[in-house]
């Protein structure tokens, strides 16, 4: 499991963002607590497509700017594993 931090909302401090990966059963679960959110995709799902289900799901939380960077951020974080 890899820990990160990243600001999330304006005047707060960085968040905790947990990346979790099961090789064995071929998954990646992403969580970030403070915004009581996780995502979770399998090693098989198109990119393209795993970007676009995440960045929708950030939107629940978070404005449309911040999302997309977001999303950008935990995707890069998660092809590292």
């Amino acid at each position: 499991m890899k820990i990160r931090k990243t600001p999330v909302m304006d005047g707060q401090a960085p968040a905790n963002v947990y990346i979790y990966e099961n090789r064995k059963e071929e998954y990646i679960v992403i969580a970030i607590p403070a915004l009581e959110w996780s995502f979770s995709f399998a090693y098989e799902e198109e990119a393209e497509a795993v970007a676009e289900r995440l960045e929708a799901s950030l939107k629940k939380r978070l404005d449309h700017e911040r999302a997309a960077l977001l999303a950008a951020r935990l995707l890069g974080w998660a092809r590292e594993m």
